[in-house]
């Protein structure tokens, strides 16, 4: 009864075994704390160069990044785990790396048939263009961190160069692409606060201020649909919606009371100054503001 948040566990995905041979599958658990699957990696990140991509990067001409998983053991981990009835989210930063875990998906969902699998690309960070739709055609959900542009984007183009960074932190490409993205923080990699992260979408004005019209402009979206990426349809990348994601009679009344209103296009330019007034979960006020 102390717990003031709601905890979704995910085994590493090389360890899919450890909970199928116990026939452990998503969903164990209760409204506070459940066993929601497994999370894997592809590659590395842009910071360390260790993002795998097509092409070399600008600073490390001879690199193109790593694999953290190889496309072979991954191949097999995401079939194996997704048959033994568990939710599979994996990590994947570079072109290469979101190419390569999109083409496994699509292998594992003709070999294993349709079901509500709802695979998840957390980052889904840098894509090439002709990439973007197939999220959308394998009903594959883009767990993106809208914050990681603002601040990456003081330096990636030192890293991949300004095409590459054109079609990366896509939000707005994805949407029009009719993808479901879900929004997250990444902590501690990134601050917690969902605020940032959506003040992050809606202005992409990087954290040096020299982009102050927005980097890449043409991938801002609006406040509402971050909001819906934070709640609606974060809850239905969890299998969460029929409980959460949405206020509504039989929900579990988690919400936040804000001192503005976000959706207010006059907000705009404030919205990072945004405080929470009082926190509910499951109806029970745990937070308020003096």
């Amino acid at each position: 009864g102390k717990l003031t948040c709601r905890v979704d566990l995910r085994w590493p995905l090389d360890d899919w075994n450890d909970l199928a041979k116990i026939g452990i599958e998503s969903g164990l658990g209760d409204d506070w704390v459940k066993v929601g699957g497994v999370k894997g990696f592809v590659d590395g990140s842009l910071g360390s160069s260790t993002a795998k991509f097509f092409d070399p990067y600008l600073n490390e001409p001879g690199s193109t990044g790593v694999f953290v998983t190889s496309p072979e053991k991954l191949r097999e981990y995401i079939g194996e785990a997704d048959r033994a009835g568990l939710s599979v989210a994996v990590h994947a930063i570079g072109d290469r790396a979101n190419a390569e875990l999109l083409d496994i998906f699509a292998e594992v969902i003709k070999k294993s048939g349709p079901r509500d699998r709802r695979f998840r690309t957390e980052h889904a960070q840098h894509l090439r263009p002709e990439d973007i739709p197939r999220f959308k055609e394998l009903n594959v959900i883009a767990s993106m961190q809208a914050y990681h542009a603002i601040d990456d984007g003081r330096w990636a183009e030192g890293r991949i160069g300004a095409k590459r960074c054109a079609s990366s932190y896509a939000i707005r490409s994805l949407l029009d692409a009719g993808a479901k993205v879900a929004f997250g923080s990444d902590w501690s990699v990134a601050p917690l606060s969902p605020i940032l992260g959506i003040d992050a979408a809606v202005n992409r004005r990087t954290l040096d201020g020299k982009h102050p019209d927005g980097w890449f402009p043409e991938q801002k979206i609006t406040a509402a649909e971050a909001l819906t990426a934070y709640t609606t349809t974060a809850a239905y990348a969890g299998f969460e919606e029929k409980d959460r994601g949405t206020l509504a009679p039989g929900k579990l009344a988690d919400c936040v009371v804000l001192s503005r209103d976000i959706l207010d296009d006059a907000e705009r330019d404030r919205i990072a100054e945004t405080e929470v007034m009082s926190t509910v979960v499951g109806g029970r006020v745990i937070y308020e503001k003096e």
